[in-house]
């Protein structure tokens, strides 16, 4: 398979129905790469970097989800992939949300790992502009930091620093610019509520039970919304396909097959 900038293939399988991750803000597709790697049975699993991340930080449009989406859908149309099962976590799951909305022949399934289909309320919004504001004005990633404890469980806090070091590096590695691009984009989103009642595929969401972001009560409302698979994975936060790869991977196979069921 010839490389795609952007995309990363982490398992290659000609004859089965491909899995397609999108990771969360302030990160990039190196977050899925242990869960991706646990998805049984036969998938052909891709890795997305995102519109603002330093592979895809140069001659950005105006900032919005839907270029983002178009962006994946360019991405997997040069790979060759015209069905997939695609999953966003966070900010991905906005993405993923805006995929089903303009490219809905694209999505045979539909993966919402801690994520919301509401917009932001505008104090959310509010405060989105104003760090992306301070990213551009100081060109520093210094008051992005500080946000990875409340994007990890307690437990995972308290048990595993080293999961707290991994995507504080992962962090670094970010562009200021291309972060206050993502806030702006986050920021603009509408509410795609009814785009998850509508869509015609199996739906999983996931959330971890510590998640403070995109609460439990949160996810249960959208899976009721999406007539959807539940899954709670105890003791992780906001970033449980990081903090739990292996229960998320479980998740994400069930959904492939259930996808290639038609």
């Amino acid at each position: 398979m010839t490389p795609i900038a952007g995309l990363t293939t982490v398992r290659s399988d000609a004859g089965a129905l491909p899995l397609v991750l999108l990771h969360g803000m302030p990160l990039d597709s190196r977050m899925w790469t242990a869960a991706a790697q646990l998805v049984a049975g036969p998938a052909a699993v891709h890795l997305v970097d995102l519109p603002g991340t330093p592979r895809y930080v140069a001659d950005l449009p105006a900032p919005s989800l839907e270029a983002s989406a178009d962006a994946v859908a360019r991405l997997l149309s040069d790979a060759g992939v015209d069905r997939a099962v695609v999953v966003g976590l966070s900010m991905g799951g906005y993405v993923a949300l805006a995929m089903a909305e303009r490219h809905p022949d694209l999505l045979a399934g539909l993966g919402l790992v801690d994520t919301k289909a509401v917009a932001d309320t505008p104090e959310a919004a509010a405060k989105r502009l104003a760090a992306a504001d301070e990213l551009e004005s100081s060109g520093s990633l210094d008051a992005v930091l500080p946000t990875v404890d409340g994007l990890l469980g307690e437990t995972t806090r308290t048990a595993r620093p080293q999961v707290r070091e991994q995507v504080l590096d992962w962090v670094r590695d970010q562009v200021p610019s291309g972060l206050a691009w993502s806030q702006r984009a986050m920021a603009a989103r509408p509410d795609r509520t009814e785009v998850l009642r509508t869509f015609s595929g199996p739906v999983t969401v996931v959330v971890g039970d510590e998640d403070t972001v995109s609460p439990v009560e949160q996810a249960r409302a959208m899976a009721a919304v999406g007539d959807a698979a539940l899954v709670v994975v105890p003791r992780v936060g906001h970033l449980s396909a990081v903090e739990h790869p292996a229960a998320v991977a479980t998740a994400l196979g069930e959904l492939v097959v259930r996808a290639q069921r038609g």
